[in-house]
């Protein structure tokens, strides 16, 4: 059960974070996949700062949020730049891709630091099974969503023309 309650907890956050900050789904998903390619770089030697530097001790927690906090920094860096959303739909739509997207990509450093029994069990053998599936149509989607941004200058030239 430890499981679906830090899977909600995370899920609250990302999207409320998303949503609040309005950025939009693309440029989050390809962070999302940026900080997920350095934790297959950097997975063994960033476990032994962390745990070096004593912030949370060694073992597979240390582990765990090590690998979480590199998935998600990018995101989060850009998080607070970017483009953004201007209608609500748009929001709700890009916060929940985003949050399904750095779930799938948590979805194995949780499972590492969590004891798995009864429905968290079942919840993460779920994600488990359809995590590639997630991934690969998250990151198609944060591409496709790219192309529908327009720069800054482009969008207050068309404005004007009107």
């Amino acid at each position: 059960m430890a499981v679906a309650v830090v899977f909600a907890v995370v899920a609250i956050l990302l999207f409320l974070g998303s949503f609040f900050t309005r950025r939009r789904f693309g440029l989050l998903g390809l962070a999302l996949t940026a900080g997920a390619t350095l934790t297959t770089i950097w997975d063994y030697e960033a476990g032994l700062i962390v745990a070096g530097l004593g912030i949370v001790p060694e073992g597979p927690v240390t582990s765990a949020v090590t690998l979480s906090i590199i998935v998600l920094l990018p995101a989060i860096l850009l998080l607070f730049h970017g483009y953004s959303y201007k209608r609500p739909i748009g929001r709700v739509v890009g916060s929940l891709l985003f949050t399904v997207l750095a779930l799938a990509f948590l979805v194995e450093p949780i499972g590492y630091a969590l004891p798995l029994e009864g429905l968290g069990a079942d919840i993460y053998r779920w994600l488990i099974e359809y995590r590639e599936l997630i991934i690969s149509a998250g990151v198609v989607a944060a591409v496709i969503d790219l192309f529908f941004t327009k720069p800054a200058s482009l969008a207050e030239s068309n404005k004007k023309k009107r």
